[in-house]
């Protein structure tokens, strides 16, 4: 049985897949920048506006751990599974992650960081 809180298992679980969606839009930026679109600059806009929001929201996460005293790190990894260990108020527990739950809740994130920027670009331009 785990002792730490959801809000709190909530809040680790953001410090595991927010650096991921930063990796994979980074990612998409080199991809895009390389393709032959014609325009180029919206997409680019567009996922670098999700970037400033999706680092504002990892640097709030991070504090708060750091706040709280709770700390995490990947074990192991390896073709079906991540494991990871979090310390938190002395406790340390071990979650095993499915790595296609990661990916999808990665892809799940970006979608929603994508239209809260496209929102905010709409409604404030």
């Amino acid at each position: 049985m785990t002792k730490i809180p959801e809000d709190v298992k909530n809040m680790i679980e953001k410090s595991i897949y927010l650096p991921m969606t930063l990796t994979v839009l980074n990612r998409d930026i080199s991809i895009i920048e390389q393709s032959p679109f014609k325009l180029k600059q919206p997409y680019l806009h567009l996922i670098e506006e999700s970037l400033k929001l999706i680092q504002h929201d990892l640097y709030e996460v991070k504090r708060q751990l750091k706040k709280q005293h709770i700390s995490v790190s990947k074990v192991k990894s390896d073709e079906a599974f991540t494991l990871y260990s979090f310390l938190y108020q002395g406790f340390e527990e071990q979650h095993n992650y499915f790595n296609p739950r990661i990916r999808n809740r990665v892809s799940e994130l970006m979608e929603g960081y994508l239209f809260k920027a496209s929102s905010t670009k709409f409604n404030n331009g």
